[in-house]
């Protein structure tokens, strides 16, 4: 074989090994997918409009972030996505965030439900910490309750309460109860 042969066919070699490197997907360190799911968690938690009427949550797959839920503010979509792409080590996110409709009947409902639920003295300790457990989404009179509470009766009893706002056309809990110690 001559020369020019040979080194072409090793250059054809190398370059199929890179071209199949390339194609191969990046193995991202699980510390490194940790980290950023603790950084976009804090960054949500730390934007200043978000309030007890928005529910954000994300998935981080390798360096890239899905953010996903609802918000009453277009600004506040907006922000989250701004705040996750500044996190070092996030190459992509994905703003999927609803913004739910402007709606005064919606805005009443939020109030109302929000004193049903946070009002009510058994549940009053929810209402305690400044970044509340329980989330109320309204759109269009159907409410979304998210989040977590201690039993399966305070889930049921926070259920009872919104139901028992008028006005409000169906209420679907998707609240957790957090797993005992």
């Amino acid at each position: 074989m001559n020369r020019r042969v040979l080194v072409s066919l090793v250059l054809l070699a190398s370059w199929g090994t890179i071209a199949l490197a390339a194609q191969r997907p990046q193995q991202v360190p699980e510390r490194a997918e940790e980290r950023i799911r603790r950084e976009v968690r804090h960054e949500i938690l730390m934007l200043p409009y978000y309030d007890v009427f928005d529910n954000i949550a994300y998935k981080v797959e390798g360096y890239k972030v899905t953010l996903i839920g609802q918000v009453t503010r277009p600004t506040l979509k907006s922000d989250a996505g701004n705040v996750v792409k500044r996190i070092e080590g996030v190459e992509q996110v994905d703003n999927q965030i609803e913004v739910l409709p402007l709606s005064t009947m919606d805005d009443q409902l939020r109030l109302a439900l929000y004193r049903a639920i946070y009002g009510y003295p058994a549940l009053e300790r929810y209402a305690m910490p400044v970044i509340k457990p329980i989330r109320i989404i309204v759109k269009n009179g159907h409410v979304t309750l998210e989040g977590i509470v201690d039993s399966e009766a305070d889930k049921n009893m926070v259920n009872i309460r919104a139901n028992g706002v008028s006005g409000v056309f169906s209420v679907t809990n998707n609240l957790v109860v957090a797993k005992s110690k």
